[in-house]
């Protein structure tokens, strides 16, 4: 998927993967959501992915219907809540993009 957002693309073709951001619900329901948080090659990070009418990716399609795919830039902080619920036990992943995001406790 590729999009032109405010005159930057974003492209999960070229664009590093980090981690998947979907759920698990079934495309029958409304909250269902396909994503991931992927990394550019400049640093951006974005979420790609498709969902229903209560995903964050639902948008009016003209005939009554929510739903659809996009995707949303987020900033790098945006990035580090969406890895760290994504990423789960995996410290590693996150330590691998965010480390100096993250200190002792």
């Amino acid at each position: 998927m590729q999009r032109i957002i405010d005159g930057k693309t974003y492209n999960t073709e070229t664009a590093t993967l980090i981690c998947d951001t979907g759920n698990d619900e079934s495309v029958a329901d409304f909250a269902f959501e396909r994503s991931a948080l992927y990394v550019t090659k400049q640093g951006a990070y974005f979420v790609a992915g498709q969902g229903g009418p209560l995903s964050r990716f639902s948008v009016p399609d003209g005939n009554g219907q929510r739903g659809g795919a996009s995707v949303i830039p987020l900033s790098r902080e945006q990035a580090f809540e969406e890895a760290q619920r994504c990423a789960g036990h995996n410290t590693d992943l996150i330590t691998e993009y965010f480390s100096d995001m993250v200190t002792e406790a």
